[in-house]
């Protein structure tokens, strides 16, 4: 399932399911004017799959920042309109700020417009104390790594060396004696912006934070969101903020918070360079590179609208083919902040159910969302409590695995609580761990649902796991489940398969026609064990991985599917 048609580019979320997965489900379980329920909706993408197909939307998550994509998304606005109105917001920005991406060209002497910047991290020398800018001795090692030195002593210097600092090197810029941008060394910018005059959030990082932890931030100084962004960046995002505050249709202000958001992960730190190409943000950690990018905030807002804008024409081009409004008017969605174990809906309200929720430990939405959520308006951030997660490690008010449980199981209660008779519940799920599909087996039992074993089904991300690029084989799956549930009676046990039987269906699999990743081939014994009604315990990512390799399998390299070693 390829994820990049203009909805799914329009703004990123840490997990989001295409449109394009979900409305087949809602046309095959629904009718038009049907209610769909998502109580775990994240980015909406439920919400808008529900508008393109006609269909009543009523979305729930405890993400604050969810709410605010999601209910975006199905804010449809009048595209010239919005661009005109972003351009404004652009041009009061810069007048309030002054020419701060401005800079003279190396080439011809006249004015340039930086389009990126390139930073290094400067760290310290382990053998001489002496302080090295991280990106020139990369550079004077002729950009290998394992020989960079210190530029005093030649002692061996790197990205675990102690960061003392950071500063610009590279500007690369767009100018009228050009046609297309050219890097030249770093220089100040024709205008500063004065600080005194702008003010933007700093939401503290508290050490109980996941990501906190994790990304060792108390040793790095990263210990508040305004850390995260440079100064002139956060200049730019401030006067370009108030400039959209100042927007009086209400509708059109909401849709250019939605384009601001959108930019705030690029527009940070967190934008790894590499000399080849940007290898783009880290969205799912906090983790800020040796080397990162400081992008133009008015260039990128100013693409982003575009982008929104092409996401408003993707939908009503949808809704038109099946013959639905085709202006502005918007389609009944409703995303409000509840969490998805108390649901306030009545009874038996709503039609059909499709969810996606928090697979484990995967990641932490509350600490990822602060970026984002510190320049909504009213300053309200995620309950970080209320998230159905597992915490990795114990920082005070541990997560546990039995509280997710817990709460996964509530949830698909109230789920079949407010569903209609003889309706059903489709649930996303993904994970590499054999123990946690247990879990979700439990909670499926536990919530009185059985799932229906001819309508599970598979979603593939469409991109090997990062872990995987070096190994071959993948230590994450990148394929997840869709099972489709409905009332009834679970059964009373699950047998235990035998290492020959798990042995047998992974033959089986592999011996059918058509190219097979490793993701793929553990989902399919996954999908087969929900058949049997097996204990999915015993059938980690680990495990299949072993079989594959014991009967002469590899990955090839360049596709990412399988192959037997003696074809290769």
């Amino acid at each position: 399932m390829k994820r990049s048609d203009p909805v799914y580019m329009a703004h990123a979320y840490l997990t989001k399911v295409p449109v394009a997965a979900v409305v087949p489900f809602i046309d095959a379980m629904t009718a038009p004017g049907d209610i769909v329920l998502d109580p775990f909706a994240g980015s909406g993408m439920t919400g808008v799959a529900a508008l393109v197909a006609g269909r009543r939307a009523r979305l729930f998550d405890v993400s604050v920042l969810g709410r605010h994509i999601g209910s975006n998304y199905a804010n449809l606005v009048d595209t010239g309109s919005l661009q005109r109105h972003g351009a404004e917001a652009v041009e009061r920005a810069r007048e309030v700020v002054g020419d701060i991406y401005g800079s003279t060209c190396s080439a011809c002497g006249g004015r340039a417009e930086t389009a990126k910047a390139i930073w290094s991290c400067v760290v310290e020398c382990g053998g001489c104390d002496a302080r090295v800018n991280y990106y020139a001795s990369l550079r004077e090692a002729d950009w290998h790594k394992a020989a960079m030195a210190c530029f005093r002593c030649g002692e061996t210097v790197g990205s675990r060396s102690s960061r003392t600092g950071e500063e610009p090197v590279v500007d690369s810029v767009v100018c009228s004696c050009a046609a297309i941008q050219r890097e030249q060394p770093w220089s100040e910018p024709l205008e500063v912006a004065q600080e005194a005059d702008l003010t933007w959030p700093d939401v503290p990082i508290e050490p109980t934070r996941q990501m906190y932890q994790a990304s060792a931030l108390g040793r790095h100084g990263l210990t508040s969101t305004a850390t995260f962004y440079s100064t002139r960046n956060l200049c730019a995002l401030a006067a370009l903020r108030d400039a959209i505050d100042a927007t009086d249709d209400s509708a059109i202000r909401r849709k250019l918070l939605f384009a601001f958001t959108a930019i705030l992960t690029r527009a940070s730190k967190r934008y790894q360079w590499s000399r080849q190409r940007p290898l783009n943000a880290a969205n799912a950690n906090y983790y800020i590179a040796p080397v990162f990018y400081e992008w133009n905030v008015f260039d990128l807002f100013t693409r982003k609208v575009d982008a929104v804008a092409r996401s408003d024409e993707w939908i009503r081009a949808r809704r038109c083919e099946r013959g639905l409004v085709a202006g502005v008017e918007n389609g009944d969605v409703r995303y409000d902040v509840a969490s998805a174990t108390s649901l306030p809906l009545e009874d038996e309200s709503v039609d059909y159910v499709f969810t996606d929720p928090p697979f484990g430990s995967n990641i932490f939405y509350s600490d990822m969302s602060l970026f984002q959520e510190a320049w909504l308006p009213g300053h309200q951030l995620t309950d970080a409590g209320l998230e159905a997660v597992v915490d990795r490690t114990d920082t005070g008010s541990y997560r546990s695995p039995d509280r997710y449980e817990e709460m996964l199981t509530e949830a698909l209660r109230e789920c079949r609580r407010v569903l209609k008779p003889n309706g059903y519940i489709t649930l996303l799920f993904g994970n590499s761990s054999g123990g946690v599909w247990r879990l979700l087996q439990r909670a499926i039992a536990a919530a009185d649902l059985v799932v229906v074993p001819e309508l599970i089904a598979t979603l593939d991300k469409g991109q090997r796991s990062v872990k995987g690029l070096a190994s071959g084989f993948e230590h994450v799956s990148t394929v997840d489940l869709m099972l489709t549930m409905t009332s009834g009676v679970p059964p009373a046990s699950v047998a235990v398969p035998m290492s020959a039987e798990l042995e047998d269906v992974v033959r089986g699999i592999t011996s059918r026609d058509g190219e097979l990743s490793p993701s793929q081939c553990y989902v399919e014994a996954v999908r087969e064990g929900f058949r049997r009604d097996w204990d999915l315990s015993a059938i980690d990512l680990g495990a299949v991985t072993k079989l594959l390799r014991e009967a002469d399998y590899e990955v090839d390299r360049r596709t990412g599917m399988l192959r037997r070693k003696s074809a290769a």
